[in-house]
């Protein structure tokens, strides 16, 4: 799998040409989903000529219901006119004949934004989703239609339009996360890495009711929340998905990002400021799963807003702003998983240590996990992940404190750390034993505290220590092992080693020293 999706961004990003990378990132994340559109519609239109064929009806009955719009709509999937399927673009891939049904020639590029535009205006729920950008000068027609004719290889196809479809969904992801990397800084406006995503996701554990993202960016948190019910034999319909999101751009991502893995979604009808409007105002949620922008100095503030139960955020960081938000949404026996910059665990400027104090006493924190450093490539901010409960049963008045800063994971680059299975279950795991969830039971888990790793604190001792939430104040330093070599025999090896090293780096000075001053200049 690895290799075919390196091959597809390899071709795709042959497209780069003078494009800049949001507006090359639209074209090509357009048309892997212009392709899902196409599979879904054909994977639909057989199943229903083969349920017609089944129960014996007549050719023209069965003609006329495979082109009945509802047929379609009613499981889910949109409807795609003629002109706008796959096999109608291959077709002209290389530019349409002039003579073709009277009309002129056209590159490819014009065909896919008619495409687009008639996909929208076949389907409501898409207008003003797609992205009409091919035909713009700055996009190659040549490479264009190849990347359309790879897009189309036997390969792709998989065994049946359900596989072409997760094949094309970890395609989309897999560009995302390319593009996320591209853009640096501004690639993580979208995309959160999949790793710190699934620590909320194996935390919380949705597996059904409403999850919610008050900043979804390209809908990472809500793909993995599916992928953690398909991994649990569970039922992805049993979640329902509220999202909201600022950028345009990045909406239109989400919402196709959420079609492509067959998710249904209520991201409003178009981009939206969450703190100056919230678009699902009477809908309180089951699972909020969110890592907002950090440290926001310019954002909608309002002191009178009902949001600010615990104290009103400071103008120049909306931080507590984000949280209070958060647990503004929360149903009777909700919980909540929120990335954060690791400063907002201890911070009291701008009376944000009042509000994490009224937070704490309201006995709404469950769990404080402190991430190791670079996992962000967008950001070099070390982060945590704070976690709510509306209803922490036997746990009530305490917090499990876990400083998971000294993980390994693996190195993707230079740049960049991945959290392992292993490593997302073990934190997983500590949670659900700590709190006696079901997956503790079923695992035969239980709970201890480890030095150096994780504890439970009190209300009582997170008051004494200023209601600071960083977890090395609570769980304390692991012990150091024993190598049974006395301390002053390893503070005498160590220092001659020193000695040694000194000698050296002084011969190899004086050497180059010496060849240096042989060279005629």
């Amino acid at each position: 799998m690895k290799e075919l999706k390196d091959t597809f961004w390899k071709a795709a990003d042959k497209l780069r040409g003078s494009m800049d990378a949001s507006q090359y990132k639209d074209v090509v994340l357009g048309l892997v989903f212009l392709k899902y559109l196409s599979d879904a519609f054909h994977e639909r239109r057989g199943q229903i000529r083969a349920e017609l064929e089944a129960d014996g009806h007549d050719p023209d009955t069965i003609e006329e219901l495979v082109n009945d719009q509802h047929e379609y709509r009613a499981k889910g999937v949109f409807w795609v006119p003629e002109d706008s399927r796959w096999e109608y673009l291959v077709r002209y891939a290389k530019g349409r004949p002039a003579d073709h049904a009277g009309l002129g020639q056209a590159d490819i590029g014009e065909l896919v934004d008619d495409a687009m535009e008639h996909i929208m205006g076949s389907n409501p729920s898409l207008k003003g989703t797609l992205p009409t950008i091919f035909n713009q000068p700055s996009v190659d027609q040549r490479r264009l239609g190849q990347l359309v004719d790879l897009f189309n290889s036997t390969r792709f196809r998989g065994d049946g339009a359900r596989k072409a479809r997760d094949v094309l969904g970890e395609v989309y992801e897999y560009f995302l996360g390319k593009f996320a990397a591209a853009e640096g800084k501004r690639g993580g406006e979208f995309y959160t890495p999949p790793g710190v995503v699934r620590v909320l996701v194996e935390v919380l554990e949705p597996y059904k009711g409403r999850v919610y993202d008050p900043a979804c960016g390209s809908g990472g948190m809500f793909v993995q929340a599916e992928k953690f019910l398909e991994r649990h034999g569970a039922n992805p319909q049993d979640i329902h998905v509220y999202g909201q999101e600022l950028n345009e751009r990045t909406w239109r991502m989400a919402k196709m990002n959420l079609a492509v893995h067959g998710l249904t979604g209520n991201l409003g009808s178009k981009w939206e400021d969450t703190f100056v409007r919230d678009i699902h105002p009477d809908t309180k949620m089951d699972y909020v799963m969110a890592n907002p922008p950090f440290n926001i100095k310019d954002w909608a503030r309002s002191t009178d807003d009902a949001r600010w139960k615990y104290g009103v955020p400071p103008a120049n960081n909306a931080n507590y702003a984000w949280i209070q938000h958060i647990l503004s949404k929360l149903a009777p026996g909700g919980s909540a998983g929120v990335v954060m910059a690791n400063g907002s665990m201890s911070t009291n400027s701008g009376g944000e240590g009042d509000i994490r104090a009224q937070i704490i006493e309201a006995d709404l924190v469950s769990c404080m996990v402190a991430l190791p450093t670079q996992l962000f490539r967008s950001t070099g901010i070390p982060v945590c992940v704070w976690f709510f409960a509306k209803d922490k049963g036997a746990r009530a008045g305490e917090v499990l404190f876990i400083d998971a800063r000294n993980m390994p994971g693996v190195m993707v680059d230079r740049a960049e750390r991945a959290l392992t299975d292993e490593e997302i279950a073990k934190v997983a795991d500590i949670y659900h034993a700590w709190l006696g969830t079901p997956s503790a039971t079923e695992k035969d888990l239980t709970y201890e505290d480890t030095l150096g790793f994780c504890r439970t604190a009190t209300l009582a001792e997170i008051k004494d220590s200023g209601y600071a939430l960083t977890p090395g104040r609570y769980v304390g330093a692991a012990d150091v092992e024993d190598d049974g070599e006395p301390l002053n025999d390893k503070i005498a090896r160590l220092t001659k080693e020193l000695y040694e090293a000194f000698d050296e780096s002084n011969r190899l000075e004086a050497a180059v020293r010496e060849q240096l001053g042989s060279i005629d200049v």
